[in-house]
């Protein structure tokens, strides 16, 4: 018997961002990750329950989940290696750059394609975009400084 949760829409309502938390799932992977007001997903879910272990104070990386980044390939490696970023750590764009294979963080371009992957980020909190201190994040503003508050960043 599969005991793996169906895809589809998941939310459970934070108390801490004072919104949802909402995840789309396909094949065991995170397609998504957004912060709505309202929400009528299913609120059981694996990996709502790790976000909400995090937003309580536990320290978590989400190296474990799974993501699906369906983007072009060198926005998919920016986004792969911000996840490396560990928990409490914060980088910047050029740094982000730095650790990137094939990108120069002298290279304005390269910065512009970074910050473009950071804004178009599909999974905020998994994909760690407010661990990047001079770039954009995709998730709203409050809900970046609230994370950025929780890691002490």
């Amino acid at each position: 018997m599969d005991t793996q949760p169906e895809a589809g829409i998941y939310a459970r309502e934070s108390p801490y961002l004072e919104r949802y938390v909402q995840v789309g799932i396909a094949s065991e992977r995170v397609l998504s990750v957004s912060f709505p007001e309202t929400s009528d997903g299913e609120d059981d879910h694996p990996v709502l329950d790790q976000i909400e272990e995090y937003l309580r104070g536990t320290a978590d990386d989400f190296e474990d989940v799974e993501v699906a980044l369906t983007m072009a390939t060198d926005r998919r490696s920016a986004l792969e290696t911000l996840r490396t970023v560990p928990y409490g750590e914060n980088v910047t764009v050029r740094g982000l750059a730095r650790m990137t294979p094939g990108l120069d963080p002298e290279s304005a371009d390269d910065q512009t394609l970074l910050r473009t992957a950071l804004e178009e980020n599909p999974a905020p909190v998994v994909v760690p975009d407010h661990r990047v201190t001079d770039g954009p994040s995709a998730a709203p503003p409050i809900v970046e400084q609230r994370l950025r508050s929780l890691e002490g960043l």
